[in-house]
C-alpha cells in the first residue's frame, strides 16, 4: 500500500510539474508575440524617434498639410503676384521665379522708423539649413548671408514693412518668413514640427516651426521622421 501511495504521488508530483512547464512555454510565448508586435509598430509609419532625456520615444505623427502653406497669401499675394503652391519641388523654375520676386525689394533703404523693426524681425529667423547663418541679417542690419532663401526673407520683410508696417505687427511679418522657409526646406520642418509636437509645442505656429526660437530642437530626432522634401529653390 504505501509503495502504490508513493507511485501516486510521484505521477500526482510529474502531472504538477508538467502543467506548470506547459504554463510557463505558453507565458513565454505570448510575452514574446507581443514584443514582436511592439517592435513592429515602432518600426513601421513616419514617426520615428526622438531623444527625450537618457531615452529614446515614438515621435508623433505629423503630415504636410499641417505646417506647409497654400494657396494665396491674404495681403500680398496679389500685390507681389505670388502663391505659396508657387515653391514646389516638382517645378524648380517656378521656384526660383517666385524667389526672385520676392527678394526684389531686398535692396530697398529703409527708414530709421522700419530699420529698427526689420533688424528685431531680421534678427529672429535665419537660413540655418542653407547658409548656417545665426540669422538674416547682422545688428546693423546688413546681410548676413547671401543665398537666394535670405534674399527672398529679407526682401519680403522689407517690403511688409514699406507697405502694410502700419497693419502688420513684426510677429506677424517674422510668421510670413516663416512660411516661405517651411517652403524652402519642408522636409526638415516636418521633423522639426514632429519633434515639437512631442514637446507639447504648437508646431503649427510658424514662429515656433521657423524662426529662431527653437532652432535646433530638430536634433532631438534620432531617426527620419520619413518626411520628404528636401530643398527647394536654388541656395
Amino acid at each position: 500500500m504505501e509503495k502504490q501511495n508513493k507511485s501516486s504521488l510521484s505521477d500526482i508530483s510529474y502531472e504538477k510539474w508538467d502543467k506548470e512547464f506547459v504554463a510557463q512555454i505558453v507565458i513565454v510565448a505570448i510575452l514574446a508575440l507581443l514584443l514582436a508586435y511592439n517592435f513592429g509598430r515602432s518600426g513601421t509609419g513616419t514617426s520615428g524617434t526622438y531623444s527625450s532625456g537618457s531615452s529614446a520615444n515614438i515621435l508623433p505623427s505629423v503630415s504636410a498639410a499641417e505646417i506647409v502653406p497654400s494657396g494665396t497669401p491674404a495681403i500680398y499675394g496679389d500685390e507681389l503676384g505670388v502663391k505659396y503652391d508657387d515653391i514646389n519641388p516638382s517645378n524648380q523654375r517656378l521656384a526660383d521665379a517666385t524667389i526672385e520676386k520676392l527678394s526684389s525689394y531686398e535692396g530697398e533703404v529703409l527708414s530709421e522708423e522700419f530699420m529698427e523693426r526689420y533688424i528685431i524681425i531680421g534678427s529672429s529667423i535665419s537660413c540655418e539649413y542653407c547658409c548656417g547663418a545665426e540669422a538674416l541679417i547682422f545688428s546693423n542690419g546688413e546681410r548676413a548671408c547671401g543665398c537666394a532663401h535670405s534674399y527672398s526673407m529679407r526682401g519680403l520683410a522689407k517690403y511688409l514693412l514699406m507697405n502694410h508696417g502700419d497693419e502688420m505687427t513684426d510677429l506677424q511679418i517674422l510668421e510670413e518668413l516663416g512660411k516661405w522657409k517651411v517652403l524652402f526646406f519642408p522636409g526638415i520642418h516636418m521633423k522639426k514640427a514632429a519633434v515639437l509636437k512631442a514637446n507639447n509645442i504648437d508646431h503649427t505656429d510658424y514662429v515656433n516651426l521657423a524662426s529662431n526660437k527653437y532652432r535646433g530642437i530638430e536634433e532631438q530626432a534620432l531617426t527620419s521622421s520619413g518626411s520628404s522634401g528636401g530643398m527647394v529653390g536654388g541656395c
